[in-house]
């Protein structure tokens, strides 16, 4: 299976995601046409940059010849452009007690600033442009139908994130801070370039958000903004303190439309990488996106799938054993992976009970509450181990008494194990008065009728 590895380690922008691409081969042609598609005024600019070391492309959107500036570097120049006109101002009434004319235009000092990273060009600064102008615009673009969905889907999940912070419906977000010409251009062109890639999946890094503040439209927010914040739900983040935004909402919103899941690099015969480079340029830290595709270790063709699950552990000498059968099932209820007890011999000679519950790190803080407030334990161990699993997908078969499904675990593509699915053994038996055992039986000939090979 063909595979990308996006490394977020100094964050993303959509730019950044763009210079990836290039790098790592998609047509700058492509991308090009893509942007003279939209008929938005904008062209690409692209060039080779280092960073710390690094030599990555550099993506820039210039919209009628110019070029835009990130948002927070933006509204910066805005507040003293602000305070220069104030001051202006002030010098001019006195001015004008003397009989001087003020013939300065505020309206030409506004059409000559430039328009921000995310922010809308052509007059429309306050009120940017509604989801459905967007659609229009991305639904005209000759792309391909793919493209203009995932690039739809993109906007989308920024508007839900907009609607939500400021409590509207979607239809009534303005995309002042993403609906911007230079926005639009980095969202289209990653449906586009991702598309290119023919990779059947992309796995993402966890992302490095950055500190600090950001001044955005609405005024000045903590780093990541909330809109970043909304947007990256589930995903794994951190910050290594740089006092920056290293990763924007547009960023945010292409990696939760693109991305299918998060984790370490994966196992892979890599076959080309590229680096996209961001704006700015930190001392010892490589401001650039990382993406590597290659051919990926297929499961069915591997031994055993590794992955990281959390042990909780705790002792019990003194909860009575009716309210432990409740705890497990509880435990499991709740999204425990697995749930057992083990008889110990504790101090003073004490008989007592080993509960030990196996979870995925997300839900270990959940599962630990479960266990302080429905037990009488003061403690718990925790620890994370790598587990080892085989295969394992689900086989229905029909018994004379209903369906059944059959657990099948596979290793190098042959079947090792298989069984059917108690709870579903058990509630035939229950509803047809019909002995376990032999729902079980007649469940396990009916798959090896049906699977005579036991080949996965």
């Amino acid at each position: 299976m063909r595979i990308a590895y996006l490394d977020c380690f100094s964050g993303m922008s959509g730019d950044m995601f763009l210079g990836a691409l290039i790098d790592a081969g998609v047509s700058a042609k492509l991308l090009e046409d893509t942007v003279a598609a939209l008929n938005v005024g904008a062209r690409l600019k692209i060039s080779k940059v280092n960073r710390s070391g690094i030599t990555a492309t550099k993506v820039d959107v210039l919209v009628h010849g110019e070029k835009e500036l990130p948002r927070e570097e933006f509204w910066a120049q805005q507040e003293a452009d602000q305070a220069h006109k104030h001051d202006h101002a002030r010098g001019h009434s006195h001015d004008h007690t003397h009989g001087h004319p003020h013939s300065h235009s505020e309206a030409a000092d506004a059409a000559e600033t430039p328009a921000p990273r995310d922010v809308q060009h052509g007059g429309k600064h306050e009120h940017g442009r509604s989801l459905t102008e967007i659609k229009r615009i991305i639904n005209g673009a000759a792309i391909s139908a793919a493209s203009k969905k995932t690039a739809i889907e993109i906007f989308e999940a920024l508007g839900a994130a907009e609607a939500k912070i400021h409590n509207m419906d979607i239809e009534s977000v303005h995309f002042h801070e993403v609906g911007a010409v230079d926005a639009m251009v980095d969202i289209v062109g990653a449906a586009v370039g991702a598309e290119a890639l023919e990779v059947e999946e992309i796995v993402c890094s966890p992302l490095n958000v950055g500190a600090g503040t950001v001044k955005c439209a609405h005024g000045t927010f903590p780093v990541p903004a909330p809109a970043t914040v909304e947007l990256l739900q589930g995903a794994p983040v951190y910050s290594s303190g740089i006092q920056a935004e290293l990763l924007t909402p547009t960023g945010a919103a292409i990696v939760k439309s693109l991305v299918s899941r998060f984790g370490a690099f994966p196992e892979m015969k890599i076959e080309k990488s590229g680096y996209g480079a961001g704006t700015r340029d930190f001392p010892g830290q490589a401001n650039v996106v990382r993406i590597t595709i290659g051919e990926a270790a297929a499961l069915s063709a591997s031994k055993t799938s590794q992955e990281t699950i959390t042990v909780l552990e705790a002792n019990l000498d003194d909860l009575n054993p009716q309210v432990f059968g409740y705890v497990l099932d509880r435990l499991l209820a709740e999204g425990a992976l697995d749930v057992f007890s083990v008889p110990v011999q504790m101090k003073k000679n004490r008989p007592g009970t080993l509960l030990t519950v196996l979870s995925k790190p997300e839900d270990a803080s959940r599962l630990a509450e479960v266990i302080f407030a429905e037990t009488t334990t003061l403690g718990i161990r925790q620890r994370q181990e790598q587990r080892s699993t085989l295969t394992r997908r689900w086989v229905p078969v029909t018994t004379p008494w209903g369906e059944v499904r059959m657990k099948v675990a596979s290793m190098n593509g042959t079947i090792t194990n298989y069984a059917p699915e108690y709870e579903d053994c058990r509630r035939i038996a229950a509803e047809k008065h019909v002995p376990l055992k032999a729902v079980m039986q007649e469940a396990t000939q009916a798959y090896l009728v049906a699977a005579p090979d036991k080949k996965a």
